[in-house]
């Protein structure tokens, strides 16, 4: 493996290929081993991950929250595709508007048939933009990988 750089310029083992793509993983707490598992098998793979939200500390002023906000906003406009790991929270949702209204590659993760109910859908899950995924984790990681390089 060669040494690379991570969207904050900080030196990294994992980086392959310098000349990856891009990407963001939206999702709420309850999914943060999800989450890390998932961007340490792309990151694996030679993507390279634009913000790690999962590593923040305590959050405790609305200044560090803004700071926050600023940082996840930019990590979706860096990225070449975000992938959205239902269940998600409200920030999640945020980032998949951005997302959305950015043009840019979005998959969809639910690991059941949830995403069809109607109670607890929603609207935006179903556009035509959104790439829909249900199954395991694994699976997940090698179609994304499959479909972005």
């Amino acid at each position: 493996m060669k040494e690379g750089r991570d969207a904050n310029g900080e030196a990294n083992q994992q980086f392959v290929d310098l000349n990856s793509m891009k990407f963001y993983v939206a999702s709420s707490f309850k999914n943060v081993d999800s989450v890390r598992y998932v961007t340490e098998q792309l990151i694996r793979k030679g993507f390279i991950y634009t913000y790690d939200w999962t590593r923040g500390k305590e959050i405790s002023t609305i200044e560090q929250l803004m700071e926050i906000g600023h940082q996840e906003k930019n990590a979706v406009f860096a990225a070449d595709f975000i992938i959205v790991m239902l269940p998600a929270g409200k920030g999640s949702h945020i980032e998949l508007g951005i997302a959305i209204g950015q043009a840019k590659k979005i998959y969809l993760y639910s690991p059941n048939e949830d995403v069809y109910n109607m109670d607890i859908t929603s609207s935006f899950y179903h556009l035509e933009e959104i790439d829909l995924f249900i199954g395991s984790i694994d699976e997940l990681i090698e179609y994304v990988s499959g479909r972005s390089k």
